[in-house]
């Protein structure tokens, strides 16, 4: 009789040994589990609550340490696209107000010779080649203000070419070799330029200083008054640059009366640029 219980023992166990029976015993258990646990917190049974508070902290706590390092890189993702994106707007924005001030100013001008009604026959007005071009040194120094460019005769570079930075004029190809050119500044101080002074239309010559500013020269008038914001084109004269290209305007007037022109692009900051030859008509 013993024999036989001692087998019906080992019988159970080598049963709920087995893989699909311990399965079966553990969902038994964990569901006797929840429906036990369940029925206590429904009769609001002061240790049960106990229980659940502290599952409830740990669950939570547990959570916010695992879930820590995905919220950090996604926040941290998040950021850096916000960055970028904010960056991009701003350049965009630089890059769409430059173009449109220079759009202004050539409306200016042609609105300011419209009322002046000036005609010029000798004028330059055919743009027959436009290359851009890469600076490749910035030639800086208290005398010489140049830089050089990747464009050469092989690209069909000459001499005397207007050089601009997006609308606006920075200089002109003094040197040209087969795959490089040097371009002059405008504000270099061998650099002189006729320009006119708007929206009067006053004559003169821009020159260089070395610095940022140029210097206005040689009135056309005596009696002229010059204020601060004027702007300053070129004026076609010499047959060197088209009519009407803006280069700055008018920031400083001393107490000679010496007027210095802010120009419109930074020379310091220049990375590519459009060599243009300007051609006439006839």
């Amino acid at each position: 009789m013993e024999t036989n219980r001692d087998d019906f023992i080992i019988a159970i166990r080598s049963a709920f040994l087995k893989k699909g029976t311990k399965q079966r015993f553990s969902l038994i258990v964990l569901l006797f589990f929840s429906v036990t646990i369940l029925t206590l917190v429904k009769y609001n049974f002061k240790g049960i609550n106990y229980l659940k508070t502290g599952l409830n902290e740990i669950v939570y706590r547990a959570s916010f340490i695992i879930s820590a390092p995905e919220n950090f890189i996604v926040n941290t993702y998040r950021l850096t696209m916000s960055h970028i994106n904010l960056y991009n707007d701003h350049k965009k924005l630089k890059e769409d107000f430059k173009a449109l001030k220079a759009k202004e100013l050539n409306n200016n001008f042609i609105r300011s010779e419209n009322k002046m009604l000036k005609s010029k026959i000798e004028d330059i007005v055919d743009i027959s080649t436009e290359i851009l071009a890469k600076v490749l040194v910035d030639k800086q120094s208290p005398f010489l203000k140049s830089i050089i460019v990747n464009r050469g005769s092989k690209d069909k570079v000459k001499l005397g070419m207007a050089v601009l930075d997006g609308e606006f004029l920075i200089g002109k190809v003094v040197e040209v070799n087969y795959l490089t050119s040097r371009v002059l500044l405008l504000s270099d101080l061998n650099s002189k330029v006729p320009v006119s002074v708007e929206p009067n239309n006053i004559q003169s010559i821009l020159t260089g200083t070395g610095e940022r500013f140029g210097k206005l020269q040689y009135m056309q008038l005596e009696n002229f008054e010059l204020n601060n914001g004027n702007q300053i084109y070129t004026s076609g004269s010499g047959g060197i640059f088209k009519s009407g290209i803006p280069i700055g305007e008018i920031n400083i007037i001393d107490d000679s009366k010496e007027s210095y022109v802010l120009f419109h692009s930074n020379f310091s900051q220049l990375k590519l640029v459009k060599i243009i030859l300007y051609e006439n008509v006839n």
